[in-house]
């Protein structure tokens, strides 16, 4: 946590001079579907389902609807309709060619997904237009990274 020096402290209230800290870790992953949006994002592509190679498959490991703005998120949903393969009423799924830097502050495991994992707080950091799905991290690297986490919290590992 950091605040402005001259802020007041106030129970349960971090105000606007208050700033929770979290380090962040990135993967450069593909996007294989994205969810029609509601609300604000009504009418857009967003919560985008997020990818790791494996050998010549994908294996998902999480989603996220955070980090663009409204307008990336609009010349990003113009990008994957290009790129779509099926659509359910939700969901439209895409060729796995765009491959975004995803900041997160850890890797959890996760019976939702067949990967066995997800990312806690996913955020988009930007779109990796300088690369493409062969250069997007892989599930070896996934599971060495979900591995490493434990040497920084001096917990004990067990193989997933």
């Amino acid at each position: 946590m950091a605040k402005q020096l001259d802020s007041p402290y106030t129970v349960g209230k971090r105000g606007k001079r208050w700033f929770k800290i979290k380090p962040a870790d990135t993967l450069d992953v593909a996007i294989l579907a994205a969810e029609w949006g509601h609300g604000r994002r009504t009418g857009t592509l967003s919560n985008y389902w997020l990818g790791v190679r494996d050998g010549d498959r994908w294996q998902m490991i999480g989603k996220t609807f955070k980090g663009l703005t409204d307008r990336e998120r609009r010349d990003l949903m113009d990008r994957l309709i290009a790129l779509k393969t099926r659509e359910e009423p939700w969901v439209v799924h895409v060729r796995p060619e765009v491959v975004v830097e995803i900041a997160y502050n850890e890797i959890q495991r996760s019976p939702h997904y067949e990967s066995g994992f997800a990312l806690r707080f996913a955020r988009v950091a930007r779109v990796r237009d300088d690369k493409g799905p062969g250069d997007a991290d892989t599930y070896e690297r996934l599971k060495a990274l979900y591995a490493k986490q434990f040497e920084r919290k001096g917990a004990a590992y067990t193989e997933p």
